[in-house]
């Protein structure tokens, strides 16, 4: 085993190695030729390396001063992190049978292969972000009046731990998730359904609460112990680190869960075998791919959207907050509340594992939506509650306004309301007792995978509707309640932005939750993975060793059945953390595009009538956001289906169905390495696109990249939520027929299988990795399109030439992403050929 990990690991770099150095080559060239004009002295902008942090000791809360009450802040992260890691213990200890633990330990074990192939390639990419980096901080943009040699260093390494925090959280939520997933099969043999919700649920708050704590602790740090001077720049190096962490864990983990996922649905169709049959050697793949895509790519995304959205806020305070003592105020406040999520999910956990387990601790049958659902409200009222409490006793005078606290608190509780309601409207689109999914069953019933798929597409396009609207109505809330007063009490510009700012902020006010709810899916899915591959049914004198070595009387068939219809509830749950994560990524992107607003203008002072359609490149760049969303769905879609191909391929003619048990270790590793191949290409081609692409637009014209950040935002929401909420649709949809109708292997389940490999690339590749793709380009936009002012005043031809050359670079790997991805016309010949034969 350690032999095959080295190998496959030295193999997956040696991949990226060779295509990112020719665009290392283009990198350096480029780049270095611009350096000589960015290195002539000029004017400020009013850039990141400006952002300055004010005393936070010169303002009193609560009787002490705001430095010294948000070091207690840090004992509550601790106690946060010594939350998770109690559960991650306790889940540890849970009994488990050794053919289960065999199976979850071979998974791990191609987990952490991925993982560190995926550490390697992400260094890789970092040198593309330190390039820039270097050239803002250290010619264009030095923090003023300190030596390039200190500060430099410093914010390239909080750069590193940005990728350190999103790859440390994904690799803990695996280790997690790969624990459960044995227990949670185990636990289904004692035919109580209770113990198979409580323990995926229990995995996801310690991810939940681990992550939110190590977040908060890294930016606790920044705020309390790096000079005021560094922060600034400090906070924006992080960001960026864990936005690149999160896109590329995310992309590339979408990309190999779901060539997986297809390689082995698509077996039950054309072998007639039943769900993860051992002797399918796509199946250990697949079990990968739901913790690389569903617990590692949204373990990371979760980290990137708190971190980021927290560095808006605190970009646009100071940058949009003329008043030193309200700057203070704004963000010892903002840090304060994310405190309380912690305290307000954790509380609202046990209160909930109280009530559920009093319910359904001694019952054969429950919904376990229920309690799922529950927990969210419960952890909504709890968090609304504490934060006009909260904010009563830290900002009770804001600018002399007396009001404003409870404003403020508003704005944030329409964000956390958002976090509960988001849910219930998706679940109206997802859930197995949803009115759209039954429709798609029905539709498959009489006309098959087509009007099954269109179904489908029906139920994403109404999800559209109803999920804008919500946000946009609990946005205008946040909205009229900035106009009240807020500008004034503050003196801040822009109020609105900072109002939907922290409407994004309060979609998070549940953070360890909704990763709970998220992280609940992959474990379920997994659970009824291993039961089917530890082949426990055929262990000799199963039942009496269970019987005298735990002590109850073991029931096979009903096992299947609950696993199988807990896997639903995870369905749809990890169906409901999508659009909230989404959802925050653009509304956050609206605050921190403000602060490329507010530097391009010079405080909203000059070139402001520049931020119209009367201005052509504004307009122009509004469109051009439009097509590379939808060029990024189709790069990631063929990523997907290329690889699906070629593991159809090796399967079909490597499957072994008479003689044999299981599916030869070899076979199943050698479906990991086509599926991480095919991720590794795929997203090696997105990453470079959108990385030169934004590099491009920025020096094209700025205020086409004002446009062009927009106009991502709201092509990508709307893109992100038809498209999860489609898949979402369609996979429940083949879970009804296979545990409500019992109906695996006919043609109604062949239908919904179709449909659900179609619906996979859609949830969980596409639309979940857009997330971390406007992130990125929004915060790397915020070094690129000052770097390119700078470089126009000094020598705009060369602008101009470099904006052609990054969009040819950008264009070369568009290009590449489909005719560098496909499956060629050469399979299909060779196929002729032989049938002639």
């Amino acid at each position: 085993m350690r032999t095959w990990l080295a190998n496959f690991v030295s193999r997956g770099c040696s991949l990226v190695q060779t295509r990112a150095s020719i665009v290392m080559s283009v990198v350096a060239v480029v780049i270095l030729g611009a350096s000589a004009a960015l290195a002539q002295p000029s004017p400020e902008v009013g850039g990141e390396a400006g952002l300055k942090l004010p005393d936070l000791s010169s303002v009193s809360f609560l009787g002490m001063d705001g430095h010294k009450l948000l070091m207690i802040g840090i004992l509550f992260c601790i106690a946060g992190l010594g939350f998770g890691l109690a559960i991650y213990m306790r889940l540890k200890n849970l009994p488990v049978h050794r053919a289960m633990l065999e199976i979850s330990e071979l998974i791990y074990e191609t987990c952490k292969t991925y993982l560190i192939t995926q550490g390697k390639f992400l260094l890789l990419l970092w040198v593309f972000i330190a390039v820039v980096i270097v050239l803002y901080f250290g010619v264009l943009s030095p923090v003023p009046g300190k030596p390039v040699m200190t500060t430099l260093p410093i914010i390239l390494a909080f750069s590193l731990v940005g990728i350190a925090g999103s790859f440390g959280v994904a690799w803990f939520g695996i280790r997690v998730n790969t624990f459960a997933n044995s227990r949670t099969a185990f636990a289904g043999l004692r035919g109580k359904p209770y113990p198979i919700y409580s323990i995926p649920l229990q995995a996801g708050m310690s991810i939940g609460m681990m992550l939110i704590s190590v977040e908060l602790l890294i930016m606790l740090f920044i705020l309390l112990f790096v000079s005021g001077d560094y922060a600034g720049p400090c906070f924006i190096g992080f960001a960026i680190g864990e936005s690149l962490g999160a896109a590329a864990l995310r992309i590339a983990g979408g990309i190999f869960t779901k060539i997986a996922d297809i390689g082995s649905d698509l077996m039950k169709i054309v072998f007639k075998i039943k769900e993860d049959d051992a002797r399918n050697p796509g199946v250990i793949a697949d079990c990968t791919g739901d913790n690389a895509g569903d617990s590692v790519g949204p373990s990371a995304d979760g980290f990137e959207t708190y971190g980021v959205t927290g560095v808006a806020l605190i970009t646009f305070i100071l940058l949009g907050v003329r008043n030193p003592t309200v700057q203070v105020q704004l963000l010892v406040w903002i840090f304060v509340m994310r405190i309380m999520m912690l305290v307000s999910s954790a509380a609202a956990y046990f209160l909930n594992s109280a009530v559920a387990r009093s319910r359904f601790a001694d019952k054969d049958v429950m919904n376990f939506e229920a309690p799922l659902t529950s927990l969210v409200w419960v952890t909504s009222v709890v968090s609304i509650i504490l934060t006009y409490i909260v904010s009563a006793l830290i900002v009770p005078d804001i600018g002399g306004d007396t009001s404003q606290w409870w404003k403020l608190a508003t704005i944030i509780s329409c964000g956390t309301l958002a976090g509960a309601l988001i849910p219930e409207l998706v679940k109206v689109f997802t859930s197995t007792e949803s009115r759209h999914v039954r429709e798609i069953v029905a539709s498959a019933e009489e006309g098959g995978a087509s009007l099954g798929i269109l179904a489908g597409f029906v139920a994403g396009n109404f999800s559209g509707y109803y999920l804008g609207l919500s946000m946009v109505f609990l946005m205008s809330v946040g909205y009229y309640m900035s106009t009240m007063g807020l500008a004034a009490a503050a003196t801040m510009i822009a109020a609105p932005v900072f109002a939907f700012g922290l409407v994004a902020f309060g979609f998070l006010g549940m953070g360890p939750v909704t990763i709970a709810v998220d992280s609940y899916g992959p474990v379920t899915d997994n659970a009824q993975s291993v039961y089917e591959l530890s082949l426990i049914e055929q262990e000799p004198n199963i039942e009496s060793e269970l019987k005298k070595n735990y002590n109850f009387d073991v029931n096979f068939e009903r096992a299947k059945h609950m696993l199988e219809e807990n896997d639903g509830a995870g369905n749809t749950f990890k169906a409901t953390a999508k659009p909230v994560l989404i959802g925050t990524a653009v509304v956050g992107a609206t605050t921190m595009t403000f602060s490329i607003i507010m530097a391009l203008t010079n405080g909203l002072t000059q070139n402001v009538e520049k931020l119209s359609l009367l201005h052509a490149p504004f307009l122009l760049g509004l469109i051009s956001g439009g097509a590379v969303i939808y060029w990024f769905t189709g790069a990631s879609t063929q990523a997907v289906s290329t690889g699906a191909y070629r593991a159809v391929e090796f399967i079909k003619a490597n499957i072994k169905l008479e003689g044999v048990t299981k599916a030869s270790v070899s076979d199943s590793k050698k479906v990991v390495e086509i599926c991480t191949k095919y991720a590794q290409k795929g997203m090696l081609n997105i990453f470079i696109a959108v990385f030169f692409a934004t590099l491009s637009f920025a020096f094209i014209e700025p205020f086409l990249f004002i446009g062009y950040l927009i106009s991502i935002a709201i092509f990508g929401l709307y893109q992100a939520i038809f498209m999860a909420n489609a898949g979402g649709a369609w996979d429940n949809a083949k879970k009804i027929v296979e545990v409500e109708y019992k109906q695996k292997g006919t043609p109604l389940h062949d239908a919904t299988v179709i449909g659900d490999t179609v619906g996979d690339p859609f949830k969980d590749t596409s639309s979940v990795a857009l997330n971390p793709v406007i992130k990125f380009t929004t915060l790397f936009g915020l070094l690129a399109v000052e770097l390119a002012v700078k470089l126009t005043e000094t020598n705009p031809g060369l602008t101009n030439v470099l904006a052609v050359v990054f969009f040819l670079v950008s264009f070369v790997f568009v290009y590449r992403s489909f005719y560098g991805m496909r499956i060629g016309t050469e399979s299909v010949a060779a196929k002729a050929h032989a049938a002639a034969d």
